[in-house]
């Protein structure tokens, strides 16, 4: 399968979830959850790798800010599971990366994929309170 081919079903499985996804330029399904923008990317290479991406959730503003986001995302790294928060230049990123046995059996994780992005984002800006 191509990238837009999978991209493709990872859009009708969102529209089938009550989402309004998008395929990006990149292929990159882009969708919104409670006002959130997240986005899944498709591997033509490897079509049971499941990318889910919360891009962008914490802008680092200084040297000083990020020594302590660099510390708040290894903390939920360690506390959140199969999440990975990292930092991008000036904004930090969550995503959950898994592999799975079939290219479709994402569906069954996406839920629960989703709802750890939002606690790891949630336990993030907690941590980020407590280093002020």
């Amino acid at each position: 399968m191509t990238e837009r081919e999978i991209a493709e079903g990872y859009a009708e499985f969102l529209e089938s979830e009550g989402y309004r996804p998008q395929i990006d330029s990149d292929c990159d399904v882009v969708f919104k959850c409670e006002g959130r923008t997240y986005y899944i990317s498709p591997d033509e290479r490897d079509p049971s790798y499941f990318r889910l991406v919360f891009p962008n959730f914490w802008s680092i503003d200084g040297e000083d800010e990020r020594i302590k986001v660099a510390l708040a995302a290894s903390r939920i790294n360690a506390r959140v599971k199969v999440v990975k928060v990292y930092l991008t230049r000036d904004d930090t990123t969550a995503a959950v990366e898994v592999f799975c046995d079939t290219p479709d059996a994402y569906k069954a994780i996406f839920s629960r994929s989703l709802g750890a992005l939002q606690a790891a984002e949630h336990q993030f800006r907690s941590v980020m309170e407590d280093l002020e």
